[in-house]
């Protein structure tokens, strides 16, 4: 049966955004960071989440991608924490068109303009993509 073993990203300078990724999700390189690729994968093993490929890229970032990574949170207030946090490190805030009301999630870019979103789990939703809550 297959498994997935790596979400891959385009980024437009892997070094840059390896520094943020490692930042945000406490990962680190599995071989050595090259200017065109990099794997990165949880600092404690692999049972502490998935691998994380950054891959050199000239695509044009798509407004509503339809792929992208969605990082939990355990409250409202562990969300707010988590989006301060990633702001300081490089993230910026995006100006969602598609929030509904009472949104679980915030969208947010990282140094390359690639979205993702910071879920607060209390809510008891746990899952993304392009739904019926107008996420990304």
């Amino acid at each position: 049966m297959l498994r997935i073993g790596s979400v891959v990203m385009g980024v437009s300078d892997v070094r840059r955004a390896a520094a943020f990724w490692m930042e945000a999700l406490g990962y680190r390189p599995r071989d050595e960071i090259e200017d065109t690729w990099v794997v990165l994968v949880p600092r404690r093993g692999h049972a502490e989440g998935p691998r994380l490929s950054l891959a050199l890229s000239d695509t044009p970032l798509q407004e509503h991608p339809r792929v992208h990574l969605d990082l939990y949170a355990a409250n409202t207030a562990d969300q707010a924490a988590e989006v301060d946090r990633l702001v300081s490190i490089g993230a910026e805030r995006v100006d969602w068109d598609l929030y509904p009301q009472n949104a679980d999630f915030i969208v947010l870019a990282d140094p390359d303009g690639n979205r993702f979103c910071v879920i607060d789990t209390s809510h008891g939703q746990t899952t993304s993509g392009t739904d019926d809550a107008g996420r990304p």
